[in-house]
């Protein structure tokens, strides 16, 4: 299972939108407070549709908070769209947290010191950045891939 965090986010269809791709992905979802919305926001159950009752979703007040639950700092990877290294040439396992900013600014520099591991999914320079669901939908699916391919027995 895969541990998506969503650090302050802003917009609440895009929680929502994450909270169903953590369903249909059997991932688990970590939100860090303060959030831009209330949770119970019409807007974030509209787009997590009826799924979000079968999402496991935990809550922190902040990133102190979360940080506690980690059990192995190096399995932290944060994206970001200043990192050097791409998504795609990191080797992902099952248990791995991603972490994605907030919608406006992404992760602050106070985050992104916390923790070794930064990348970031390569885009055109004609844009600043993906839209965060879809950001999440890239990483993980490329995790989940990876994490598939190496539970295939060899022949």
């Amino acid at each position: 299972m895969l541990n998506i965090v969503l650090v302050e986010p802003e917009i609440p269809n895009n929680t929502g939108n994450i909270g169903r791709l953590c369903v249909g992905t059997e991932s688990r979802l970590h939100l860090i407070h303060p959030f831009g919305f209330v949770i119970n926001d019409k807007n974030l159950k509209r787009s997590g549709l009826d799924y979000w009752v079968h999402l496991d979703v935990s809550e922190y007040a902040d990133i102190e908070e979360w940080s506690k639950n980690i059990p192995d700092p190096s399995r932290v990877f944060l994206m970001s769209s200043h990192a050097e290294k791409s998504y795609l040439q990191n080797d992902f396992q099952d248990g791995d947290w991603l972490v994605f900013g907030k919608e406006s600014v992404g992760l602050s520099k106070e985050v992104l010191e916390q923790f070794e591991n930064h990348l970031t999914i390569p885009m055109s320079k004609l844009i600043r950045s993906f839209n965060i669901a879809n950001s999440v939908a890239f990483v993980i699916g490329e995790a989940k891939r990876q994490i598939d391919l190496k539970s295939q027995p060899v022949i």
